[in-house]
């Protein structure tokens, strides 16, 4: 009886190493789960549906196989393929969540998010995040051609790494207030994110008590995943 949480695999072509790891993982210790979330930034990018990049296939076919096996899969949109849609996940079985949930496993409540939002400290982001989040805004993107959308978000990366390069590593983690603040606003004592590629397990105090948040690692040199049990809450890491 253990649930599953990965995040920050950031999926592309150039990265097969990380792609044949996830393989396996969906085809090993994947299939012995009660279930697996998926929060964010499963691809390095994502420019529509419509994208018939053979990456994309290969993984919404394992991650059916996954599915069809009895092992349901969900997903919450990271900052990095926020436009996912009803036609990939379709196409893997998995089922698209909002940006926060809260879930009850084994007699605990937790809440689940990609953890972007709780970076507040970077304001430059934030007002980025609100502007590409508008729907409106991604119905006119997702109207343009093909090969123009590949233009514009290879410059957004390329804009976004040149930024990063400029903030301070605090601007870009966890705003201690905004985590307090979530939590109790879903009056959880259990928080699990990705986004920061900062793995962890952190005790914090909220007024009614111990609480605690889990922070998954990025896929860059080995594999990270949460493990819920009835047992506890461990962060596991393993080889590719």
């Amino acid at each position: 009886m253990t649930t599953l949480f990965i995040a920050d695999l950031h999926l592309s072509v150039q990265e097969p190493a990380i792609t044949a790891g996830f393989l396996r993982f969906l085809a090993g210790e994947a299939r012995r789960a009660e279930a697996l979330y998926i929060l964010g930034d499963l691809f390095e990018a994502w420019i529509g549906d419509d994208d018939p990049q053979p990456l994309h296939a290969e993984i919404a076919a394992a991650l059916k196989a996954l599915v069809n096996s009895g092992v349901p899969c969900y997903f919450i949109h990271g900052n990095r393929d926020f436009l996912l849609g009803r036609r990939f996940a379709r196409a893997s079985g998995m089922t698209l969540l909002p940006e926060e949930q809260v879930l009850t496993l084994y007699g605990r409540r937790v809440l689940i998010m990609h953890g972007d939002t709780l970076c507040t400290d970077d304001e430059g982001y934030q007002r980025f995040r609100k502007k590409v989040r508008n729907p409106l805004i991604q119905r006119l993107f997702l109207a343009l051609p093909l090969r123009l959308r590949l233009r514009i978000a290879g410059k957004m990366r390329a804009d976004s790494q040149q930024a990063n390069q400029l903030k301070s590593m605090a601007i870009m983690d966890v705003n201690p207030q905004a985590v307090s603040d979530t939590m109790r606003r879903h009056q959880v004592h259990w928080l699990i994110h990705g986004h920061t590629h900062r793995p962890a397990i952190h005790t914090l105090a909220l007024p009614d008590g111990e609480a605690h948040r889990a922070v998954l690692g990025a896929w860059h040199q080995e594999g990270s995943m949460i493990a819920v049990s009835p047992q506890g809450i461990d962060l596991v890491t393993f080889p590719f």
